[in-house]
């Protein structure tokens, strides 16, 4: 693993300077002609590696590059908003500490002291809070449309829970899956692409609304169930190999004992 004996501040110093001498006009060509809108795709694939290497252990050696990447996302934008005149990277810490301290009276202030719950409870107040200022009002607001949609179903249904529109436990969410599923099950028949489109979106809803009640996060879930079928698929292909088939040659029955015979291995 790279070891450095450089202080934070002089290697994030040296990083800011290689972003402006990338973007100068004898810097990289590629760099040069990139906005914002170009970036931000990098910008969210930074943060799902980082993620996928926090998931995979952590996976500390990758963890330091993905995080690095991510650090240089933010540095990228912020150098862009200061050519633009608008702010600079000094700005982006200074809002962000200010905002820390702002949220944590508990800690930088005189407020009383508290434990998790009490202090999520306190963050989503002072978000609020936050939210006004900024006339942004109502339950949902501020919950940027740009998550991905598993994420921002549960963002949506946790506010919406916490003025009192829910559910009364996971039994509920389940009676109210099935009413989902035999809606879309009577849709069926009559092919229109728009509401079946509709009812499966009614399903993927409820089923974050189930995992909130379970207190599981539906992206790590799904995530799990990829990486569950991904396995399993590739010990089909394995089995099959074995016996000088492709899973092009074999038959969907034939798979489909493959795929058991994997599962009861992974059981055993």
């Amino acid at each position: 693993m790279p070891h450095s004996d450089a202080e934070p501040g002089a290697a994030l110093a040296r990083l800011l300077e290689i972003m402006v001498r990338l973007r100068a006009p004898d810097g990289c060509p590629w760099d040069q002609v990139q906005d914002f809108a170009s970036i931000a795709p990098y910008t969210v694939e930074e943060a799902y590696e980082v993620a996928d290497a926090i998931g995979r252990g952590p996976d500390f050696p990758a963890l330091l590059d993905e995080l690095g990447d991510l650090l240089f996302q933010v540095v990228y934008h912020a150098r862009m908003a200061e050519e633009a005149g608008h702010f600079g990277f000094a700005q982006v810490a200074e809002a962000i500490s200010a905002k820390m301290i702002r949220r944590h009276p508990h800690v930088f202030g005189d407020a009383a002291a508290r434990d998790t719950a009490a202090q999520t409870l306190a963050w989503e107040a002072q978000k609020a809070t936050e939210r006004a200022a900024r006339a942004e009002t109502g339950a949902l607001a501020g919950i940027p449309p740009g998550l991905p949609a598993l994420t921002r179903a549960l963002k949506l249904t946790r506010r919406a829970a916490r003025v009192g529109f829910d559910w009364p436990d996971a039994p509920a969410v389940l009676d109210k899956l099935e009413e989902e599923a035999a809606e879309l099950r009577a849709e069926l028949p009559a092919m229109d692409r728009a509401r079946q489109q509709d009812e499966v979106g009614d399903l993927f809803f409820v089923l974050v609304n189930l995992t909130r009640k379970l207190d599981l996060d539906p992206e790590t879930c799904l995530a799990a169930a990829n990486a569950k079928f991904e396995r399993r698929f590739s010990g089909v292909e394995a089995r099959l190999a074995n016996r000088g088939l492709a899973p092009a040659d074999a038959g969907l029955p034939e798979m489909e004992a493959e795929w058991q015979a994997v599962k009861a291995a992974e059981r055993s």
